[in-house]
């Protein structure tokens, strides 16, 4: 079946077409939505309602002349995953002690200053188990910004807020994230046998 006809049967309601179209992308949206979930059980939640929300926004995908299907589905799924995450209210709005610190040329690389931490063995488990364990509203710019390629305007839109708390947030998300991964990583290899 071809991307046009799969497209079509889905938007007449045909099972196998939906079936398809939800193996198709299950795995690489299992992955976003585990990133921007705090747990496994929420991931699982975002995952198959976020798939009821692509099957009913499908019919917008024609209009959009400059996207693939693949850019439109990740698209208009991260749309979805921030609204669901934002809409549960008190896990969104959570203070963080930590001071983002200005400056003029700031790079958000994870690992530019951490002396415990190589990014080439930093294990995938441990970095999404680290992502899960920052604040919602880290999370949401972190996963915007540094793993989904979203401009900081971008991220402010979606997000609903100024750039500058987009900054700052991204600044703690980076802080938080480096402390979490170096602990993670110290407490596995403190449970590896000598």
């Amino acid at each position: 079946m071809s991307q046009a006809e799969l497209i079509s049967a889905c938007l007449k309601n045909d099972k196998t077409a939906k079936k398809q179209l939800f193996e198709t992308y299950c795995n690489k949206l299992a992955f976003i939505s585990a990133r921007y979930s705090k747990n496994p059980t929420q991931a699982e939640q975002v995952l198959l309602q976020g798939f009821a929300c692509l099957f009913s926004n499908l019919s917008q995908f024609k209009s959009q002349h400059n996207m693939t299907l693949d850019e439109f589905i990740k698209h208009e799924f991260i749309s979805f995953v921030v609204k669901y995450i934002k809409g549960i209210r008190n896990e969104y709005y959570v203070a963080s002690t930590v001071k983002a610190v200005e400056h003029k040329e700031r790079t958000y690389d994870l690992f530019l200053d951490s002396k415990f931490i190589d990014v080439n063995n930093v294990n995938q488990d441990v970095l999404l188990k680290s992502i899960q364990a920052l604040v919602p509203s880290q999370r949401l710019i972190f996963n915007l910004h540094v793993i989904d390629n979203y401009t900081l305007a971008q991220a402010s839109e979606l997000l609903d807020s100024s750039e500058q708390s987009m900054k700052a947030n991204l600044e703690k998300a980076r802080f938080n994230l480096q402390k979490t991964i170096e602990r993670n990583l110290k407490l596995s290899n403190d449970e590896q046998p000598v």
